[in-house]
Parts: C-alpha cells; structure tokens; sequence
C-alpha cells in the first residue's frame, strides 16, 4: 500500500510545502545565479526515469559554460562559480527537483537519476533500480556516494527497489538531512563527478 499509493502522497504534499517554504531561499538563488552563470540560473539534463522513460532533470546550475580554445567545455573545477561552490557543499543545487518530484518524474527517496547512455549498459539485475521512480537522495547517497564503486551503488539501488517502505524512507530522508548539514559524503573536490559507468567487463 506504502509504495503503490501513500509513497506518491507524500511526494506531493512535502514537495509542494517545500517549495513554498523554500520559495524565499529559491528566489534568492535565481537572482545570485542568473549574475554568476551570466543569465543562466538552471541546469536541465534529460535523464532517465521509472521504465527508462526518459524526463527533463532540473538543478540549480553551479558552473559556467566557459570552453577552451578548441570549443571544449573546460573541466568541472574551472567551471564552478564561487556561488555555484557555496550551494553544491550544502546541496542546494538539489532544490529544483522537487518541481520535478511534484510532476511525478522523481520521488523524493529512490536511485539517483543516472545518464540516458548508461541505459543499454545495465544488466538485468541492475536495471532493477529503474523499476521505481528516481530519487532526490537515495539509499546508495546515504550509504557512499561518491566514494563507492558501481557494483555496490547498483547493489544499493536495487536492495532499495526490493524493500521499499516508510520506514526506510524516513530513514533515508533523516540520513540524509544529517550528511548534508554535516558535509559528508559531498564531493567538493576539483573531481566532481564519478568516473563513467563503462558498463559491466
């Protein structure tokens, strides 16, 4: 009953509270962000969501879309604006997603989104982890991050999709809250993305 109905219930209520709690905070945001990316204060990626249906991901954006010479994007630590820096450290860049939560694309617990190219690379086990919709954190965020290697976070991903219940999103949802209050487990490195998923040797 949680996970066919009162999970999706409680999507909605706590994402539409947050954003209006949260509207001053998003306001403030926009405006420093539009300043430091020059005119752009989103980032939107398509990534893929429940069943592999693929959706619009929406993010605060955090770096700027300076490129070299060759007309290549510079790498992630050249780009990251010192606004951007501030609000990855305290997961704020996160906020936008709870529109997309309120759409239904993403729950508010469940596998992070990953890239549309990783798709054909999943075997069966872990494209379980899209049998759900995606989440803002997850059990693998609470759990490693960015600190543990693919199997284990796909291992993660599924354990979640198989004991899904409020229990464990409460859980999550509080584990959360604590790591980044307490700054752990956030990459605020000059590497600020995983190596890709190169998909199973």
């Amino acid at each position: 009953m949680y996970r066919n109905f009162f999970k999706r219930i409680i999507d909605i209520i706590v994402s539409a509270l947050g954003l209006v709690i949260l509207s001053p905070i998003i306001l403030v945001l926009i405006v420093l962000l539009t300043i430091s990316n020059k005119g752009k204060a989103f980032f939107v990626h398509e990534r893929p969501g429940k069943d592999g249906k693929v959706f619009k991901l929406l993010k605060f954006k955090s770096m700027t879309d300076e490129k070299d010479e060759n007309g290549e994007l510079l790498d992630h630590h050249l780009r990251v604006t010192h606004v951007g820096d501030f609000i990855r450290k305290l997961s704020l860049d996160e906020i936008p997603q709870l529109i997309n939560v309120l759409k239904g694309d993403m729950s508010l617990i469940g596998p992070r989104p990953l890239l549309i190219d990783y798709l054909p690379l999943y075997n069966d086990h872990q494209r379980q982890r899209h049998n759900v919709r995606p989440g803002i954190s997850g059990w693998a965020q609470v759990n490693g991050r960015n600190s543990i290697s693919w199997d284990e976070k796909f291992d993660l991903d599924v354990w979640y999709v198989n004991n899904i219940s409020f229990k464990t999103d409460f859980k999550i949802f509080v584990m959360t809250l604590g790591k980044v209050l307490l700054k752990e487990g956030v990459n605020v490195t000059s590497d600020l993305s995983m190596t890709r998923f190169e998909g199973n040797n």
